[in-house]
């Protein structure tokens, strides 16, 4: 059975729910039969420290793993403090506008990790460090080259080593995922949103260069999240002020678009965000970030992607102008997300975690699809390391030694 109308021999099949680890809230190993294609496999053991983990979890903190909210300010504030202790959020997101400076950052981060030592499973401390225009880290950090100017240099080494050095500004600061690298092709010149942030209009240039810097932040112990599936390199709309509508089919996308993002899932990604596009050929009522067309059946059947899947910002205009938050937070879980991103406004953030507790709490989000959500970012957090251990802070001289080195190689200037 297909669900994609007028793609013909192209549409991607639909599959049914996952298997999941069952009765996870009742401390037993017990599972269903191996899941289909589309969705991930969790393949627990007996000894699974992430089923054990699910298993002593009450419902709101396994509610709580699938949102990843926005703070405000430059310290830890009662909002911050409510988000973390009473709504069990699963992570924090860093804008420039949380960071001063590397002493004050340090600290705002420490504070944060010191505030969910109580909850079970440690934070996703995460930012947009993309370089280029896309940065967040303080001024004493040299301003690294965009995409594009790496992509014209076009030399893994050089890709590979700034994501060491991104991986190493982050890791300092205790942060433990990026939201990078850029995977969107820049077809359209016209492009408002992506353009320099991208490596170049070739395919094979972006995935080479993608999964380098994939593996320089990786060395570094930061989980990479490549962005933004299934591309968003040729639209003509900013998805952060409304919904950007592409007409390819999916033949076009399979040549083109989703070229980096299966190289991306052959070198084993762990994460992938989905953009907020609406692609009428593929599904012509949702946006790619809740449609079970192009997360369960393209990106996981279609693909193989076993990972974890990640929305872009619910707060964006694509969103926001179309959609209740409330309807793209449950829809996004249902349709084979793992987590939603909520990078702004507390009472959005609340209202995105209170309208999955409902969902959970009348059935339309049952037990087995939660459990099988979190369990995938569980055993990411332990596949990494996280933890809450407060970090040292990054050695500053050494980096920007180590930057200015790397760009003077490869004939670029800090």
């Amino acid at each position: 059975m297909t669900i994609l109308s007028g793609c013909g021999e192209n549409a991607v099949s639909q599959t049914p729910e996952p298997a999941t680890p069952n009765n996870a809230n009742t401390n037993t190993n017990h599972t269903s039969s191996t899941p289909p294609p589309s969705e991930p496999n969790p393949n627990p053991v007996p000894d699974d420290p992430a089923l054990e983990k699910l298993s002593q979890m009450t419902v709101e903190e396994k509610i709580g793993q699938l949102v990843l909210v926005g703070v405000d300010g430059l310290e830890v504030n009662p909002n911050t403090t409510t988000l973390i202790q009473k709504y069990k959020v699963g992570g924090i997101i860093f804008y420039k506008s949380n960071i001063k400076d590397t002493e004050q950052a340090l600290k705002f981060m420490n504070e944060i990790k010191n505030i969910n030592r109580e909850n079970p499973v440690p934070l996703w401390m995460s930012v947009d460090e993309e370089g280029g225009r896309v940065s967040r880290m303080p001024e004493e950090f040299f301003k690294l080259p965009t995409s594009r100017a790496i992509g014209k240099v076009n030399n893994e080494d050089l890709s590979k080593g700034i994501g060491e050095i991104l991986g190493r500004e982050l890791a300092g600061f205790g942060l433990n995922m990026d939201f990078a690298p850029v995977l969107d092709i820049n077809s359209n010149p016209r492009n408002p949103v992506i353009g320099d942030r991208s490596f170049g209009n070739n395919a094979a240039l972006v995935s080479k260069l993608g999964m380098a810097t994939m593996e320089g932040l990786r060395s570094q112990n930061v989980v990479p999240v490549v962005k933004h599936f299934p591309g968003h390199g040729d639209t003509s709309v900013d998805s952060h002020l409304g919904l950007p509508v592409v007409n390819y089919d999916i033949t076009r996308l399979r040549k083109l678009e989703l070229v980096p993002f299966i190289d991306a899932i052959k070198k084993k990604a762990e994460v992938v965000m989905i953009a907020h596009l609406l692609m009428p050929k593929l599904d012509a009522k949702q946006p790619a970030s809740f449609s079970k067309a192009i997360i369960s059946d393209l990106l996981r059947g279609e693909l193989g992607f076993q990972g974890v899947v990640i929305s872009d910002d619910m707060t964006m205009g694509a969103i926001e102008q179309n959609y209740s938050i409330e309807t793209a937070s449950v829809q996004a879980i249902l349709a084979g997300g793992n987590i939603v991103l909520v990078g702004h406004e507390f009472e959005k953030e609340k209202k995105a975690i209170l309208a999955l507790r409902k969902a959970v709490s009348d059935g339309t989000l049952s037990e087995d699809v939660l459990n099988n959500r979190v369990y995938a970012i569980l055993k990411l957090k332990q596949a990494y390391g996280i933890n809450n251990e407060l970090a040292a802070g990054p050695d500053v001289t050494s980096i920007k030694s180590d930057t200015r080195n790397l760009l003077k190689k490869y004939g670029l200037n800090h």
